[in-house]
């Protein structure tokens, strides 16, 4: 969440965020809750104050005036007491509305209304001509007896899936593949919880708001995960670094679950919108310093390119709009992937930086080399994530007999496998 100074210092700023961002939120009673805080607060210390010099000088008081001197501070105990209750009720109402309010942009970021209008920064690669008409990956799943989205159905509901023989092999390679990347620049791989507390989900800014996409198990307050960023940008919560340590870089791998709710009848046909799947997520937590976010935000990008060119798969970079930003991003960059299914480029990286925004939740600090304890900068993307990455693989590589090439970066991960083939 964003500092409640700058919010006070910087007010129209942040009114503009809320209007670019399309998030309503009473930014005059956040201001109004804030000055409750300030003066509640002044009360409070000041009548603890008082409360702690008379308890001092109790033993000073002459005999016949100490019961009177004791009704007194018993008074001001209660006093004491209620201006704390105050203090505390009027916190909390004004950190539940900061919870609200979104992080501001950076000024690079483009205007638009939705997913329609982000900006098109870069294409690499080129759409395959085919010279047969070519399958989906659904037909081509079913054909290498890989998928089986029927008998899912049947079992799990809709947007579920099995994966079977190659199938299989191929969505560990791309995991495998890109851990071993990653491993290769230096992240620490993580294998993390599934399930996590809500101070992990606030913390990383998916509540509130994102209750309607996230599954709550019954009878606890436990979340299944929507992506790894959340244990993995919280694995340090609470803690204050050495600036020694930073940049800490995490790869965490893991399932993930959504619910997609809102989504009924959109994307409805194969892997590319369903509630469960893998991935691996690259978290970067840094100093707080603007150019080294910046330089990182790059990074990340680049990591993700890196492994599409490997697996010689087109696609195109977009610098996403602000009506398509989410709450807590200051600027992100998507990575979409050619898909000749759906003749165009579908989602499959999203690359996001936050300053102090999840930080702040998660009381993520460190000490810098002058000895002050600052909040840290945060960013991830994704690395892979599949089988939705299964859609673009299958589908651009695929030849007119109904099989499949395995791109060459894949197949130390395929036991030296070439290509699938139908069965049959």
């Amino acid at each position: 969440m964003l500092d409640i100074k700058f919010i006070r210092q910087n007010p129209e700023q942040v009114r503009e965020a809320c209007r670019r961002k399309r998030i309503h939120v009473d930014l005059d009673k956040v201001l109004a809750l804030d000055a409750v805080c300030r003066e509640s607060k002044t009360s409070f210390d000041s009548l603890k104050g008082e409360q702690n010099r008379r308890s001092k000088e109790l033993g000073k008081v002459a005999p016949t005036e100490r019961a009177a001197a004791l009704d007194g501070l018993k008074q001001l105990s209660q006093d004491v007491k209620q201006a704390e209750a105050q203090l505390s009720e009027a916190e909390a109402s004004l950190r539940t509305l900061l919870l609200l309010v979104p992080n501001v942009l950076d000024p690079l970021v483009p205007e638009g209304r939705d997913d329609s209008e982000n900006k098109e920064l870069k294409r690499v690669g080129s759409p395959r001509e085919f010279g047969f008409k070519p399958r989906d990956h659904v037909e081509l799943g079913v054909g290498l007896d890989i998928l089986d989205i029927e008998r899912a159905t049947r079992i799990a509901g809709s947007r579920t899936y099995y994966l079977k023989n190659e199938g299989v092999l191929l969505e560990m390679a791309v995991l495998r593949f890109a851990l071993e990347r990653m491993m290769d620049k230096g992240f620490t791989p993580m294998s993390v919880p599934h399930l996590v507390r809500s101070e992990a989900m606030e913390g990383t800014a998916y509540l509130p708001g994102g209750e309607e996409q996230a599954y709550r198990t019954q009878g606890d307050d436990m979340w299944l995960i929507g992506t790894s960023e959340v244990p993995v940008t919280a694995y340090r919560m609470g803690e204050i670094l050495n600036h020694a340590e930073l940049p800490l870089k995490m790869a965490g791998i893991s399932p993930c679950y959504r619910r997609e709710a809102g989504t009924y009848g959109k994307d409805t046909r194969g892997l590319y919108r369903i509630h469960q799947f893998q991935k691996v997520e690259q978290v970067i937590v840094c100093r707080a310093d603007e150019g080294e976010s910046k330089r990182w935000h790059e990074v990340i990008l680049a990591n993700a390119e890196e492994l599409l060119q490997a697996m010689e798969l087109p696609y195109r970079v977009v610098d996403v709009c602000d009506g398509d930003l989410g709450r807590p991003q200051v600027r992100k960059f998507d990575i979409e992937t050619w898909m000749p299914s759906r003749n165009g480029y579908g989602e499959t990286h999203s690359a996001s930086r936050f300053h102090e925004y999840q930080a702040r939740r998660l009381e993520l600090r460190y000490r810098d080399e002058e000895g002050k304890v600052r909040y840290c900068h945060t960013l991830n993307n994704t690395v892979i994530a599949s089988p939705r990455i299964l859609i673009p693989l299958l589908e651009n590589h695929q030849q007119e007999d109904g099989s499949v090439v395995i791109p060459l970066a894949l197949r130390p991960f395929m036991g030296g496998r070439e290509r699938i083939t139908p069965r049959g």
